[in-house]
């Protein structure tokens, strides 16, 4: 394995698309890949141009290698996926799935996973060999809170990583990400918030920062005049954090939202992100990770929190014109759009 810019930890999923129509209703389906994490590195590696890799595990059957072509098609390096054996129906383990359908107007997008007891969720920790991973020259490590949910263990198997990383001076992001239905039953949002806490502990960047505000990730969005104060204490929670990132919605209806971001640092304090106000929207799903992959690239490219904000920004906006969890833009694109371009024929 030759070094990477960024490794990603999660699970991939196979995402079935409706289009305009139903999930309950669809007689076809459009078949994505994507998974929290997963998206990010894909964004690096397809937007930015960086050299990434993602850590999961798959079953071995044809399911699996779907979801592999998926992930080789989007550039991102499958040499640290671990297959695991087909035992013929999933009894054992199994490959997840996730049906989303896009949402429009008063109707907002809705999503139903199918992804108990598969593969990567079975993770332990010793499984992998973390320091053979990051030994290599990795720059970035990141990893999440729906990895982190999927089963007690994968939450070890995150902070395992995430220390390991970090022994080895690899920059290191996490994002909470909260997902109720993989919190039901099992502590629900303060479970959540506990174990979101001691793995962000070991993050120098943690994105979606106000899930970690107020009593927890089911708080209740907070008004823009809060988002100072509650960065502010989520940065006293987590005294090791560089910088603290968030994207900021407003949502008049499931294909219009007003779109923007804010971030902490210890040397720039509070900074706002641009303002998109009426961003058309085609598929929201994946536009907070698409900001994460901006926000990685622009941190670690420049340096710059500001011009971050503003990559982060511009690839989210751009990833919710395009339907599927993964973005289809370009850097050209993002760069356009930071520089105030518009959405005139380009011929």
């Amino acid at each position: 394995m030759t070094g990477f810019d960024v490794v990603a930890l999660g699970e991939v999923m196979l995402r079935f698309d409706p289009g305009e129509g139903r999930i309950r209703t669809a007689r076809t389906f459009q078949v994505w890949e994507g998974g929290g994490e997963y998206n990010v590195v894909r964004g690096l590696r397809r937007c930015f141009g960086l050299r990434t890799a993602v850590v999961t595990a798959l079953v071995d059957n044809p399911v699996g290698r779907l979801a592999e072509d998926l992930i080789l098609q989007g550039g991102v390096d499958t040499s640290l996926i671990r297959w695991t054996a087909d035992d013929g129906i999933g009894r054992s383990a199994r490959n997840g799935l996730n049906f989303v359908e896009r949402g429009f107007g008063i109707r907002g997008a809705l999503g139903t996973s199918d992804r108990a007891n598969t593969a990567v969720s079975q993770l332990h920790p010793g499984q992998i060999d973390w320091d053979a991973v990051f030994a290599k020259g990795v720059r970035w490590f990141h990893t999440g809170g729906i990895f982190a949910a999927l089963s007690d263990n994968t939450a070890e198997v995150a902070d395992e990583a995430m220390a390991a990383a970090r022994r080895h001076g690899v920059r290191v992001s996490y994002d909470p990400n909260y997902r109720p239905s993989l919190w039901a039953g099992r502590g629900g949002p303060e479970r959540a918030r506990e174990t979101d806490l001691r793995l962000a502990r070991h993050a120098d960047v943690v994105v979606g920062a106000l899930g970690l505000a107020g009593k927890g990730p089911d708080a209740g969005r907070l008004t823009a005049d809060e988002v100072p104060d509650a960065l502010a204490a989520v940065a006293a929670l987590l005294p090791g954090a560089q910088v603290l990132a968030t994207t900021l919605r407003e949502v008049p209806s499931a294909g219009v939202n007003d779109w923007s971001s804010a971030a902490w640092s210890a040397q720039t304090g509070f900074r706002t992100g641009p303002r998109m106000p009426g961003v058309h929207v085609l598929d929201r799903i994946g536009s907070g990770d698409a900001f994460a992959a901006g926000l990685v690239y622009g941190l670690l490219t420049s340096g710059d929190l500001d011009l971050a904000l503003a990559y982060g920004t511009a690839h989210g906006a751009l990833a919710m014109t395009t339907p599927g969890d993964v973005s289809m833009a370009s850097l050209t694109e993002v760069e356009a759009l930071m520089a105030g371009g518009s959405a005139h024929v380009r011929r």
